[in-house]
């Protein structure tokens, strides 16, 4: 009666990684990573550029890891960057259907008296929510600001409430808004960090809304205003953010750029001109894209080994990642990547999908390793008794053999 399954674990056996002078632990996976015979040589990364600015932030936007920062956590004055939250929070409530674009917007006494930037709204009339939007994206205008958050919010106090609250979920922890605008006050701050953590989720969260930052002019009531972001001009890989300038401030640009599938982001505060606030940001952005380079090394779904399952309805489950694995690393150093695989030494069932049986462990030169779980990617139900009795006999010669029990 036993000859049937002794068979069977003489296939396991014989077929077994362990045969194949392939271990259980530490199994090299070779999927993305294929390495010339000849060792790689060394990547050189120079020196970040240091900028003539109080403070400054360049990170990858898929990751979030940051590349260069100097003061980054030093509370400044944002100036007109404020309007990013401001935008952030309209594009919410458009999300919510609480408002439209096609709302026609009261303009207050408030609104049409603001100094600064404007887009030139008349008190006692009515502009589509839209046209606000545009207003003070591109034009950066302070009266369509206090007009929006009086549409949004019924005062431009209540509208800051919501801006902090917002900005708390994003962790934004060294901020305060007390205005739409950016106008000066000593209560209103925030940091580089910080707003790369806000322009990171306006990209993600609304990218539809987030093309309206790449339009490089807006005309309202006959006025054609450029945006104040010269990289538009400049870069055709950039395509936002936003300007701002007070005399606190100093001059004030986030940036960002999208080359082949590489998204740079970089916030420079406190810069002595409009055309340092641009320049500073052009090298940023130049040194983050000529020495890394962001790697999408596996995908939600990628399987990656398939294990024998013990006393399962199914012989075997397919084990990969569920969410994307993707790192930012030096441009060249791809192929010194490494990837192991470390499993539970045996499977069985009942197992539910998602459930994590190992550990994915990426080595990159000169950082600590990346762990990623390796999870199951379909559910095993349970054997019968008659099943699971025999599946019990086989994983016990197996073992007797020396067999891999994880070996399909």
């Amino acid at each position: 009666m036993l000859l049937a399954p002794l068979r069977t674990v003489l296939r396991a056996w014989t077929r077994s990684p362990g045969m194949a002078g392939v271990s259980r632990r530490g199994l090299l996976v070779g999927l993305l990573f294929a390495c010339s015979g000849a060792m790689a040589a060394p990547v050189i990364i120079p020196a970040a550029p240091q900028l003539a600015a109080e403070g400054y932030l360049l990170l990858d936007a898929a990751t979030g890891e940051v590349l260069v920062e100097y003061n980054a956590e030093q509370r400044l004055p944002p100036a007109s960057l404020t309007k990013l939250m401001t935008s952030y929070v309209a594009a919410k409530e458009l999300e919510r259907g609480i408002i439209s674009l096609d709302d026609e917007v009261n303009i207050s006494v408030k609104a049409w008296r603001m100094g600064g930037s404007k887009m030139f709204i008349r008190e006692g009339t009515q502009v589509r929510f839209e046209d606000l939007l545009r207003g003070m994206i591109i034009q950066s205008g302070n009266d369509a600001s206090v007009a929006i958050a009086e549409h949004i919010a019924g005062s431009e106090d209540a509208f800051a409430d919501i801006m902090n609250q917002y900005a708390a979920q994003m962790g934004m922890n060294s901020t305060h808004f007390v205005n739409a605008t950016g106008w000066p006050d000593e209560n209103h701050y925030t940091t580089a960090r910080d707003l790369s953590k806000l322009t990171r989720a306006m990209i993600h969260d609304f990218p539809g809304h987030y093309k309206m930052y790449s339009e490089k002019s807006f005309t309202y009531n006959d006025i054609r205003q450029p945006n104040r972001n010269r990289l538009l001009m400049r870069d055709s890989s950039v395509d936002g953010v936003k300007t701002g300038h007070t005399e606190a401030a100093g001059y004030c640009l986030i940036a960002s750029a999208l080359r082949d599938d590489m998204r740079l982001i970089s916030v420079v505060m406190g810069t002595a001109s409009e055309e340092a606030r641009a320049t500073e940001s052009q090298k940023l952005l130049t040194y983050g894209f000529r020495y890394f380079e962001t790697a999408s090394l596996y995908r939600a779904g990628d399987g990656l080994r398939q294990v024998r399952v013990w006393g399962g309805q199914h012989d075997s489950v397919k084990l990969g990642v569920t969410e994307d694995v993707v790192l930012t690393i030096p441009r060249g150093a791809r192929a010194e990547l490494k990837a192991e695989i470390d499993l539970e030494p045996e499977v069985h069932a009942p197992l539910e999908d998602g459930q994590q049986l190992g550990t994915l462990t990426i080595n990159v030169p000169g950082r600590e390793p990346i762990k990623v779980p390796v999870r199951t990617l379909n559910a095993v139900q349970e054997a019968g008794f008659l099943s699971g009795f025999w599946d019990s006999i086989m994983l016990f010669f197996l073992k007797l053999f020396g067999g891999d029990p994880l070996a399909v």
